[in-house]
């Protein structure tokens, strides 16, 4: 699908900046969502039809970023779906993650048992040696929108024997991803995928899924659903780290994600970057390849609130993020409350 075709499917108010905080929805997901929620008001729906949604929003997930279904397990937050992995991890296990990662990927290592250090995003690559259990970092940085060295990061891993953890929450949508490349690979669905918030999903390798003992493991992680009583029969698959999912979040998933496999990954990066180098440009800066944009501006936050424009500040900088549904026009709104230029 052609994105120009695409885009009367939102309904954004000018001025939108900020997917980097949350993504807006399409209408296909707002009707899917308004639906279910009429059927729980009136009781007319069986649940099961909701919860087939949520098989759906995994398929699609998985073809997003390369992925077998079979290898993606459900949640609801990125903490949740990477604690199990912390947890099961050797007491003073050696953690290498990034100084400005965001704490989703960060607490989880902290609150165990662990040694965590931290080092500048750009040097995480040189951090991992042989003494290192584990990496955990973003594909791309909430604050600042740099782009991980991935090939470096991984390269180095694998040297070290080291397991690869990422946050995919601010690069899956926008940034092609391959996620067979890493061992756990866990992404937020409200941001760049434009799902309800209380959608997360997370790619574990079949080669290190004997080594995360599911500790969150209920009826939803069992083979075929476990409803009652012993014994322990856990999926086989990625399912068995699987958290029962909250209903409507995976009702307003599954076209989300559907629809940006019809529009195709690439397409979105060429719209989203373009309208980041645009902005960026227009601050006399250089472009950086990526669709977030962190820019030390004065009393920008003033500016753009007086202007209508949304956008984020994070460490005392201004955060502007790109997506599907944002303009040319957007983008020179912004500019023109930043700079005064028309």
């Amino acid at each position: 699908m052609e994105l120009r075709e695409a885009v009367h499917l939102w309904q954004a108010e000018p001025g939108w900046l900020n997917t980097a905080s949350y993504g807006l929805p399409p209408e296909p997901t707002m009707t899917a969502v308004r639906n279910a929620m009429s059927e729980w008001q009136r009781g007319s729906s069986p649940w099961v039809s909701w919860d087939a949604s949520t098989d759906r929003a995994r398929v699609a997930f998985a073809r997003l970023v390369g992925a077998g279904a079979d290898d993606i397990a459900v949640g609801s937050a990125v903490s949740q779906l990477l604690a199990p992995v912390a947890a099961s991890l050797p007491p003073g296990a050696n953690v290498v993650v990034p100084d400005i990662e965001f704490t989703s990927n960060l607490f989880p290592w902290l609150v165990q048992d662990l040694r965590v250090r931290t080092v500048p995003a750009n040097e995480l690559a040189d951090a991992i040696d042989s003494r290192t259990a584990v990496v955990a970092f973003s594909v791309v940085q909430s604050a600042t929108g740099e782009i991980a060295a991935v090939d470096d990061i991984l390269k180095a891993a694998r040297a070290n024997d080291a397991l690869v953890v990422a946050d995919a929450s601010q690069a899956a949508g926008w940034l092609p991803v391959d996620a067979t490349r890493f061992d756990v690979l866990a992404c937020a669905g409200y941001k760049w995928l434009m799902t309800p918030r209380g959608a997360a999903f997370c790619y574990v390798a079949p080669a290190v899924r004997d080594r995360i003992r599911p500790s969150a493991a209920g009826w939803y992680a069992g083979e075929e659903h476990a409803f009652y009583g012993p014994p322990l029969r856990l999926a086989s698959s990625a399912r068995r780290f699987d958290i029962s999912p909250a209903w409507f979040s995976y009702v307003g998933a599954a076209p989300s994600l559907e629809l940006m496999n019809e529009i195709g990954v690439e397409q979105i990066r060429d719209h989203d970057v373009a309208l980041a180098d645009r902005f960026l440009a227009g601050l006399g800066l250089p472009s950086t390849g990526s669709a977030i944009v962190s820019v030390d501006v004065p009393g920008a936050e003033e500016r753009l609130e007086a202007a209508g424009v949304r956008a984020a500040v994070r460490d005392g900088r201004l955060r502007a993020s790109f997506h599907l549904y944002t303009t040319e026009a957007d983008v020179d709104l912004a500019l023109e409350a930043l700079t005064g230029a028309r």
